[in-house]
Parts: structure tokens; sequence; C-alpha cells
């Protein structure tokens, strides 16, 4: 449980946790991770205890501190640097456009937003550049954006141009009422239909990694069936529809169901070192990711009313392992 005066994080604000009861025992820099979430690494947050900026009823503490469960926090977040947001030309795949938001097809290994490491050459940046006035849709940082894309995960996004789109597009997919359909390619030969439902959190030993065993899960929804099989290089491509939006969620949920997703080196296991025979093992290693894309989006337009429905085509890298894997059929 958390109390933050501001809608973002590290903006220079004083931040009130209350340390969960599952807690206890665990250290505090290791609790302060998960509490804080993605934006602070471990580093960071023990950088801010050292500083003094975690305090106990005004008490400084140290990061090796057994904690019991149910202390009250403070943490006194710094002023970050100011990040200067500078339009970048890209060569932007646009599926949809008009004066109230844009849909693209994302290509792999692009980054949605600045974020640590990535300061620049995201979607942001080329969003900037193409629409010229996102600068103050829905944040300093994210301007315009409603949902994300894995950097390695392709396929279609979509982004506001506008604050009342913005909202209104934000509100639909908390909701669930826009209709999101991924292209998965996975190891093994999943029943023709399948679901899951385990809440998804922090794993609880890997803060970069998501898992259905970690505390502070939040629901999560996946239902797929299979396009087609492969039978030969034991592969199957679902069609994977997801009621809710958690990180690494179609990743986490085809992984602990036994099917993880093709290239992903996270969620894969021992298969995801297992390389496929020929022409498709060779494609496979040239795409260098997970074989996941976001195929198409359904929802009615903010302003309109209009129902759109946008499909985004594969990208070639995707369907240079397609076309290996029937040509093994042969």
């Amino acid at each position: 449980m958390s109390e933050n005066p501001s809608s973002d994080q590290g903006l220079g604000a004083l931040l009130r946790l209350k340390v969960p009861a599952e807690a206890r025992g665990q250290r505090l820099d290791q609790a302060l991770c998960r509490l804080l979430g993605d934006d602070f690494s471990r580093a960071q947050v023990q950088r801010l205890i050292e500083q003094g900026d975690i305090t106990q009823a005004g008490r400084s503490l140290k990061a090796s501190l057994r904690l019991q469960g149910g202390e009250d926090l403070a943490v006194s977040l710094p002023q970050p640097e100011p990040l200067e947001l500078i339009p970048q030309a890209m060569d932007l795949w646009v599926l949809f456009e008009d004066a109230h938001l844009i849909v693209v097809n994302k290509a792999p290994g692009v980054v949605v937003h600045p974020s640590p490491g990535h300061g620049q050459g995201t979607l942001v940046h080329g969003l900037l550049h193409h629409c010229g006035d996102l600068a103050g849709v829905g944040g300093k940082l994210r301007p315009g954006i409603v949902h994300r894309l894995d950097k390695d995960t392709s396929g279609a996004l979509v982004a506001a141009k506008d604050d009342q789109t913005h909202r209104a597009l934000v509100a639909a997919f908390a909701a669930g009422h826009v209709r999101k359909e991924y292209l998965a390619l996975v190891w093994g030969q999943p029943p023709a239909m399948g679901r899951v439902q385990t809440a998804i959190g922090r794993h609880p030993q890997d803060r970069k990694r998501m898992s259905s065993q970690g505390s502070h899960t939040k629901a999560a929804r996946s239902h797929w069936r299979v396009a087609r099989r492969f039978p030969p290089a034991g592969v199957s491509l679902l069609r994977v529809q997801i009621a809710t939006g958690r990180t690494h969620q179609i990743r986490v949920h085809l992984s602990e169901a036994g099917f993880p997703v093709l290239g992903d080196a996270v969620y894969g296991g021992r298969r995801a070192r297992r390389a496929l025979p020929g022409a498709a093992g060779a494609a496979l290693g040239a795409a260098g990711r997970q074989m996941l894309h976001a195929v198409s989006l359904a929802f009615d337009h903010p302003i309109s009313g209009q129902r759109l429905e946008i499909t985004a085509p594969l990208p070639e890298d995707f369907r240079q392992v397609l076309r290996a894997l029937v040509e093994m059929e042969h």
C-alpha cells in the first residue's frame, strides 16, 4: 500500500509506504524494489537508503534491515534531471491516422517510450516527429501513449493526439473494451483452445521478470486457439486474446502453461536454448527475439464512435520463420 502525492514516481515528492505483512523477514532494499516498481533499480534504491532518503519515524535505515511487516516508511524522491524529448525521424508504419489518434505497426526492437538506458530512438520520439503536437498529451515522458508493447514484440499500437482522446482510450483499455489479439509461435502442441486466468505480479526473486508466484499480483486473463500446427518442428501458431494488459502477460501465461514463445530468452526456460532445425532455426536466430506480434486492435473511436478494427501485417522476420516452418512439412 502506498500514498503517492504525484501522478509519476520520481518527481521530487515525498512518498509514504506501508510495508505489507508478507514482506516480513525481507531486507529493506529487496522489499523496496518490489514496492517502488519498475522505475527504480536495486542500485537506485540502495542509493536512496545510503543518502538517508528512506526513513521510519524520521530515522534513517540500513539496506540490510530485516522488516517485520507493517512499518510506515517515508521515501524522499529526488527531483530528476530534466529530460528533453527531441523529435526524431523514424520510418513509421502507419495503419490508421486522423486528427485524434494514430495506430502504428511497431517494429520489433523499438522501445515504446523513454526509460533508463533508452533516452532516444523510442517510438515516442518518432511519434513526436510525425505528429508534431503530442508534447502535452498523457505526460511529459510518455506523450500520447495509451498502452505498451515489449521492445521485442511487434504489432498494432494506438497513441492519442489530444487529452480527450487519451483519457477515453485509457478508460477503454482499463474497462476491457479494446479487443487485442496476438499471433504467437510457441513450443509444443497445446490443446485446440485454452484459457489462463492466473494473476501476475513481480517475480519473488527476479524483479525484472513477472510471475504468477509473486506477491502483489493482479488479475490477468488470456485465451488462445491454435491457428496452425507444425509437427515436424514441435511448434504451434496461436491466436491469443487478452482481456487484461499486465506486463509480459502472454509470455508468462504461455510459459507457465507449458508452451513458451519461441525466441523468448526470459520465459522460454530450457526450450529457449533449443534450436529449430535448418532454415527455421536460422530464421529464428536472425530474428533474435520472441515470436510475438500484436496482430489486431478493435475499439470504438472516442470522438466519432466509429468501430475501428485494425490489422497489423506480420514483419518480415516473423514471416521468414513461418515460411521455413511451412517448408519443413514438404
